[in-house]
């Protein structure tokens, strides 16, 4: 077992005094750095106020921590700087390239109709929607997938699933009719709809919060710019001359390719959590723990499915308020896969100019996902102002596509391109916001899983605004994005900033610094002193936790 614990504001003061091993108390010092502890008398006469809970559900790395946490010793700033940045170039990159297929294989059926694909399928407009929104009731279907993320191993789900989406996207080359393509697209996103949340997880695992919100951009901007590498292949396609097969599976081919080795890659070094990462050592397994648990406040990962969690979450008015927000937001997310049609509608714009409009427009939108979350490192607590602010354009742009007259061709694609792409950002921020602001991992399933779930009947609802009979302008759809996703959701982020506001100001005022950091797992009739990041407590459960704004 190993020696002793403190709160995590404990081992911040020792960290920030630099109590290290080189003075006279260095034994102690090194003992209150660790996170787990036998505990002492005035523990055990005191252990009725803390919370006391079974070693089966306290966090998965409470093992590990046993066997090694009291032979690591605390992490000296200058090992701190090299473990941040060991860990960010691998964790970051990996979960980025990941998102970028991920949203790149979404993509493949729009890009694909700027080649022949609709008419070797068959497909018209009204069937092209009937086509999405099948990926999204696979979608919904699919977060029954949550259940095998809590119980599995997070490596060995996501090697499952990006084996699984490759050989769809390989099979979409055998299309020749709509149905086909129905098929294909409904166990596109069956398979696909669990890898956000688990792609955050992985991070959450990893990463302080600080450095989760300084990566951020990189990781989402890749599900804005994935036009840019998806553009510039579909560009060289277009310029095959004579092609063997048709331009359409040549372009399905190359992007099943990046999806294999994508999954290779996954295979061979996606980690389950900290405990098994076969780039880091022993100790830094163990430095990465204790910097995650010390930030967050929250477990790392915890395998039983714990009902009590799931009431929680569906009781928190907070889930539904995310829910609310997606479902009307994502209402417009039928936008980008409609732009190269809508090029076309549009007029004097080639197959090939909408590839590069479309990279264009992917690259503003990265730039601005990049100086959204900077803003956000620097001036804390403005997350519900910032979606306001990144939805103004396109509501702007949305009013504009509607009022220009339809003969302004440049001013139409002007505002296309502002409204299109910049949409992405307040889904991005509130995403990162719905999953850092609950703890309890049934609980943080869960309410993704909620989330999620109106995000996919958004997105079921979404494709059929765009009606063939209402084309080229498509005004019922424009209405509909104006209202509810760029005006209604918005004010949504306001109100759950205000709530979760409240909730802190009430913490601030009772909590009790040092106490309330403090918790027991009960093993083999034994207890043990831990803190309470290891409790896998719920946000509602653990009064240390504040909720980011």
């Amino acid at each position: 077992m190993a020696t002793i614990s403190s709160s995590s504001i404990e081992r911040q003061e020792l960290a920030a005094n630099e109590k290290i091993s080189n003075t006279p108390d260095a034994e102690e010092s090194n003992e209150l750095d660790c996170v787990v502890s036998q505990p002492n008398e005035k523990d055990l006469e005191q252990i009725e106020k803390y919370k006391v809970i079974s070693s089966l559900d306290a966090d998965v790395t409470l093992a590990f921590l046993e066997d090694n946490d009291h032979l690591v010793s605390p992490i000296t700033p200058a090992q701190e700087r090299k473990l941040s940045r060991k860990v960010m170039w691998t964790i970051v990159p990996l979960t980025a390239l990941i998102n970028l297929i991920l949203y790149s294989d979404k993509a493949v059926m729009s890009y694909a109709s700027i080649f022949e694909f609709w008419d070797d399928t068959g497909l018209t407009q009204n069937k092209y929607n009937n086509a999405n929104t099948l990926f999204y009731f696979g979608y919904i279907v699919g977060q029954g997938n949550l259940y095998f993320v809590q119980k599995l191993p997070i490596g060995r789900v996501m090697t499952a699933m990006a084996g699984l989406w490759c050989a769809i996207i390989f099979l979409h080359c055998t299309a020749f009719n709509y149905e086909g393509v129905y098929a294909l697209r409904f166990f596109l996103g069956f398979v696909e709809s669990i890898a956000i949340p688990v792609l955050n997880t992985t991070m959450g695992q990893f990463l302080t919060a600080e450095e989760k919100a300084a990566t951020a951009p990189i990781f989402y901007s890749t599900c804005l710019g994935v036009t840019i590498p998806v553009g510039f292949i579909a560009y060289g396609v277009l310029h095959i001359n004579n092609p063997p097969i048709p331009l359409w599976k040549i372009f399905t081919i190359i992007i099943g390719g990046c999806t294999f080795l994508m999954t290779v890659l996954v295979a061979l070094l996606y980690p389950n959590n900290p405990t098994d990462a076969k780039f880091l050592s022993t100790e830094e397994k163990v430095w990465v723990i204790r910097r995650v648990q010390k930030t967050t406040g929250s477990s790392i990962e915890q395998k039983v499915f714990k009902r009590y969690q799931v009431k929680e979450a569906l009781l928190d008015p907070i889930t539904w308020l995310f829910g609310a927000f997606f479902l009307l937001q994502q209402l417009a997310n039928n936008l980008p896969y409609q732009q190269n049609l809508l090029f076309e509608g549009i007029g004097e714009i080639t197959n090939l100019d909408s590839t590069l409009v479309s990279v264009a427009s992917g690259g503003f939108a990265a730039v601005c996902a990049v100086i959204a979350t900077v803003f956000l490192m620097y001036k804390k607590n403005y997350t519900a102002f910032s979606v306001v602010f990144w939805t103004v354009p396109c509501f702007a742009a949305s009013i504009a596509v509607v009022a220009i007259p339809w003969d302004k061709k440049i001013a139409l694609l002007a505002m296309l391109c502002l409204a299109s792409p910049l949409f992405g950002i307040p889904w991005i921020l509130m995403f990162s916001w719905n999953t850092t602001s609950c703890s309890g991992y049934t609980k943080k399933l869960t309410r993704n899983a909620v989330v999620m779930f109106w995000y996919g009947i958004a997105n079921i609802i979404s494709p059929q605004l765009w009606q063939e009979k209402n084309s080229p302008r498509y005004t019922p759809a424009w209405i509909v994005q104006i209202v509810l996703s760029f005006f209604m959701a918005p004010l949504i982020a306001l109100v759950i900033w205000y709530l979760l506001r409240r909730r802190n100001q009430t913490r601030l005022s009772e909590i009790d610094s040092v106490n309330d950091h403090i918790g027991f797992v009960e093993e083999n009739g034994e207890k043990v002193k831990v803190d309470v990041a290891l409790l896998d407590l719920t946000d509602l459960e653990n009064k240390t936790f504040i909720y980011p704004l």
